[in-house]
C-alpha cells in the first residue's frame, strides 16, 4: 500500500494518541476513529487504512506464540514467560501451542521476531546444507 507522507504521519499521530499508561486503550482508539470519520479529513480512509495497520502491528508486538511439540513442565513455562515479559514488558500476553510437526524444541513468535530451535528446523537447515 503506497501512501504519502501526511498520510502517514497522521496515522502514527493517531497511534501515539491510543496510547495511555503506555497501554493501547480500546475507547481511545475508537473515539479518534470515530472523530476522524466525523472530520472527514483529504484521504481520510487512507489514514484510517494505515492506522489499521499500525494498531495490528502494535498488538502482534505485544502477544507471544510459545509453539511446542510436547507440553512444557509449568515451570518452564512460567520461566520463558518471565523471560519474555522482562524483555518486551510486562503487558506482553502468552499463548502456548503444542505442535507435533516440530517433532522436538519449541518456536517463539513475537511480533516479527521468531527464534525457532525445533528439530525440524534444524533438519530443513541440515537439508539445504546437504
Amino acid at each position: 500500500m503506497k501512501i504519502n507522507k501526511e498520510t502517514r504521519q497522521l496515522s502514527k499521530e493517531l497511534l501515539r494518541a491510543s496510547f495511555v499508561d503506555g497501554q493501547l486503550d480500546s475507547g481511545r482508539v475508537a473515539s479518534l476513529v470515530k472523530s476522524l470519520i466525523e472530520k472527514k479529513p483529504r484521504n481520510y480512509i487512507k489514514v484510517l487504512e494505515a492506522y489499521q495497520r499500525l494498531l495490528r502491528l502494535e498488538v502482534e508486538k505485544r502477544s507471544a506464540t510459545i509453539e511446542t511439540a510436547t507440553e512444557l513442565a509449568p515451570e518452564a513455562g512460567a520461566q520463558i514467560v518471565a523471560n519474555l515479559k522482562r524483555k518486551y514488558g510486562n503487558d506482553l500476553v502468552t499463548r502456548f501451542v503444542i505442535n507435533k510437526e516440530l517433532l522436538g524444541g519449541m518456536r517463539i513468535r513475537v511480533g516479527s521476531d521468531v527464534w525457532d530451535s525445533s528439530v525440524r528446523n534444524r533438519l530443513q537447515r541440515l537439508q539445504q546444507q546437504l
